[in-house]
């Protein structure tokens, strides 16, 4: 599998077995990949290194992968609890929680992404809007949580757009939010 594009000709990149097994680990300590691979922190991947080989990775590529999944890794450190396992319960009534999460998806903000390629920001808030619906139980096409999880968008390049890893770590709690979200058939 060719995750990033290859140097051309004699060249030498990053060898390309070395990145995908790191990338592999990534994927799995931030819940999308197999659970049986050891977990890997931010720092672990800021001290990544790679031999070099013939027709490899393009540096670059990988490189700036790696800045957006250190970011990623560095936000679900800072709160490892996802979000669907603070519901309350007792004092504050479920649908209100659900209002509450509402209300956060709508407040939500994402930073701009660097290097200019980012999530289509059109396309992340009409997909925020419909998550508000569905939360708030006033859309007749509620959003599933396995939308939510396979949610793609276009990326920009080079314009305004949402930092990928951003928008992919908040859509993964709210994912786990509407997974408690019984919607009436």
């Amino acid at each position: 599998m060719n995750r990033f594009p290859r140097v051309m000709g004699l060249r030498s990149g990053y060898d390309p077995a070395e990145v995908d097994a790191l990338i592999g680990r990534i994927e799995s300590t931030l819940g999308r990949g197999a659970r049986d691979v050891e977990p890997v922190t931010a720092d672990d991947v800021r001290r990544a290194t790679f031999r070099p080989k013939r027709g490899g990775y393009h540096e670059t590529a990988v490189d700036f992968a790696l800045e957006a999944f250190v970011v990623a890794l560095e936000t679900q450190a800072r709160s490892p609890v996802r979000l669907a396992m603070a519901e309350p319960t007792g004092e504050m009534l479920r649908e209100e929680w659900f209002e509450s999460q509402a209300a956060r998806v709508e407040r939500v903000a994402f930073r701009p992404a660097r290097m200019g390629t980012g999530y289509n920001e059109d396309e992340v808030d009409a997909f925020l809007d419909r998550i508000v619906a569905t939360l708030r139980g006033t859309t007749e096409y509620p959003v599933t949580a396995k939308e939510v999880r396979e949610a793609r968008f276009s990326t920009v390049l080079l314009r305004s757009g949402y930092l990928i890893s951003d928008v992919d770590a908040f859509l993964a709690g709210i994912s786990d939010v509407l997974e408690q979200r019984v919607i009436p058939s």
